[in-house]
């Protein structure tokens, strides 16, 4: 299993953990400003699990439009599979040896074919700091994307 999934499993179990503290904290303060009584309240907290998204390039591009909405940063599923297609084929591990920024030494990295200084500009906080982690690669590059035209929607074209 990669890393990044392993790391996505532990925060969701971390984050399912805390919602149901804080959810039974919740329950036990705001009953007696109901007027329940311990007789007729029901004090078991119902949580919902966080969403799971599967490890392939649909789940990739559901968890950073997710993401992307928690931050304000526009953009479609049409919008960044297309440009997915076009940089990479859907390869997260792609990199790109022959182009102008690799010949100056940032070579272009993951789905969207982030060079690392743009990487680490747009960076979207919650996601893991890796270029090749897909959903950080696809979060930074949609970031970028928003900065300079708008929305990733509006790339028609290398970047």
């Amino acid at each position: 299993m990669p890393a990044h999934g392993q790391h996505r499993r532990a925060r969701n179990r971390r984050l399912a953990r805390s919602l149901a503290v804080a959810g039974t904290g919740v329950a036990v303060i705001a009953l007696p400003l109901f007027g329940a009584t311990s007789a007729s309240a029901n004090t078991t907290a119902s949580t919902t699990a966080p969403t799971a998204y599967p490890d392939n390039l649909d789940g990739w591009i559901r968890e950073a439009l997710s993401v992307m909405a928690q931050h304000g940063i526009p953009g479609s599923y049409e919008g960044i599979h297309r440009n997915i297609m076009r940089e990479s084929s859907g390869n997260p591990a792609a990199i790109n040896l022959w182009d102008s920024n690799a010949v100056a030494g940032t070579p272009s990295k993951g789905l969207l074919q982030v060079i690392d200084p743009t990487f680490q500009a747009y960076h979207v906080p919650g996601t893991p700091f890796d270029p090749y982690d897909p959903v950080a690669n696809i979060t930074a590059a949609c970031n970028y994307a928003a900065d300079r035209y708008g929305s990733i929607d509006n790339v028609f074209g290398a970047y």
